[in-house]
């Protein structure tokens, strides 16, 4: 879990997060710290591995108590009451059968736990990186608001000496408020993330959360293995809920067998009257022996029974939990690449589009622009820088998944 830990902090200051913006690995610890969700897990754990000592009993000890209504005579004299305790223990063996049963039901759920853990430190980053790629296009937008003010006056210098009409003016300011109206609806958007980051850290939902401002995807990827993925959480659960149940029917051999009672009965006996003799009176004292034996065995044989089908069941439970593992890796590897791809794409068309405009600049020098290239040159710029963003993020999200799967 550490080295999870580990590999997103690497993530959050490789990057150098800038300002007072706020690390990823401290937004992961207050999470694990304070999340509900890992609260729940925890208690469940502690409350299964608590049966532990619920089942480290023996049966209840008997004790009776009987008065004779009609004195029963017999030599030494008349019986008056009775008083006796019995005690059953179980076979050897089988309170550790219990304890171990108990035990290997905790190691399971404690993998609820890692799990847990595992998937929320997942969601924390990939919120973490769109509040990012938010932010970034937030700026990106009002870059290219200023960019088209800049063209709106160049614009209106047109129109005063007769090279544009006020049609390229009202083009450019309604192109200025589409931006302005994306820009105010992905503010409303972070928003709605920040508020997800929130609770996912059981905190008020209006803390601001601050991002990095910069983030880059770097020369390569980290090293991916594969077989790493059998030691998944997800997976050792159903290892540990198979030993379980091994356990468990190592438990119902046990409570098939025999159990061992000892008991002791106290007869009180009254004297004869008007007799003397040496036993005159003698109370009776009588331990005992008892065995209880399952002859009719049925019920045992059928738990065994079910617990050979539950074993069977988990281990195609687990299968599948496999082939689902190993389909979202190769995915996530596979997005990875295309976001890396995407990414070196959009930087070559930014520059090329950065050519574009300043061939458009110098062409103004010369009285010559054209305003619907401008629109069409600024559409194209946006365009990629938004898929530049959008990539980093991809690719950053997709490597929240490949951890949690891989390490």
């Amino acid at each position: 879990m550490k080295h999870i830990k580990t590999i997103f902090f690497l993530f959050s200051i490789l990057f150098a997060l800038k300002g007072n913006a706020q690390q990823l690995e401290t937004l992961i610890d207050e999470a694990l710290a304070n999340n509900p969700e890992i609260q729940k897990f925890d208690l469940q754990y502690k409350r299964v591995s608590e049966k532990v000592n619920e089942v480290n009993t023996i049966p209840n000890t008997e004790f009776g108590v009987g008065y004779f209504i009609s004195e029963p005579e017999t030599r030494t004299g008349a019986q008056r009451f009775k008083v006796s305790a019995k005690q059953m223990l179980p076979w050897f063996g089988t309170i550790t059968s219990r304890e171990n049963y108990v035990s290997a039901l905790a190691d399971a759920k404690y993998e609820d736990i890692v799990i847990a853990k595992r998937k929320l430190m997942a969601s924390v980053s990939q919120s973490y990186y769109k509040l990012y790629a938010n932010k970034a296009k937030q700026e990106v937008l009002s870059e290219n608001i200023k960019l088209l003010e800049t063209y709106e006056t160049l614009a209106l210098t047109s129109v005063e000496v007769g090279k544009a009409s006020a049609v390229d003016v009202l083009r450019l300011q309604m192109r200025q408020n589409e931006l302005q109206q994306l820009k105010d609806i992905l503010q409303q958007q972070f928003l709605a993330e920040q508020t997800m980051l929130n609770n996912l850290l059981n905190r008020e939902n209006d803390i601001e959360v601050n991002v990095v401002e910069d983030l880059l995807i770097p020369k390569e990827d980290f090293e991916t293995t594969t077989e790493n993925l059998a030691l998944h959480p997800e997976l050792l659960k159903y290892d540990k809920l198979f030993t379980s149940i091994e356990q468990s029917e190592l438990l119902n051999q046990k409570e098939s067998s025999p159990m061992i009672g000892f008991g002791l009965d106290y007869i009180n006996v009254a004297e004869r009257p008007n007799m003397n003799f040496s036993d005159n009176g003698k109370d009776i004292i009588m331990p005992m022996v008892s065995v209880s034996i399952p002859i009719f065995n049925k019920k045992y044989k059928s738990i065994s029974k079910q617990n050979e089908l539950e074993q069977q069941e988990i281990l195609s439970q687990k299968q599948e939990i496999l082939n689902t593992l190993e389909t979202l890796l190769d995915k996530a590897v596979n997005e990875r690449i295309s976001a890396r791809i995407s990414h070196k794409t959009a930087i070559k068309n930014i520059k090329q589009v950065k050519d574009a405009e300043q061939i458009l600049i110098k062409s103004y020098e010369t009285g010559t622009i054209d305003f619907n290239d401008v629109l069409d040159i600024q559409e194209l710029q946006l365009k990629f820088q938004m898929s530049q963003i959008e990539s980093i993020k991809n690719y950053y999200v997709q490597s929240t998944i490949i951890n949690y799967l891989t390490n």
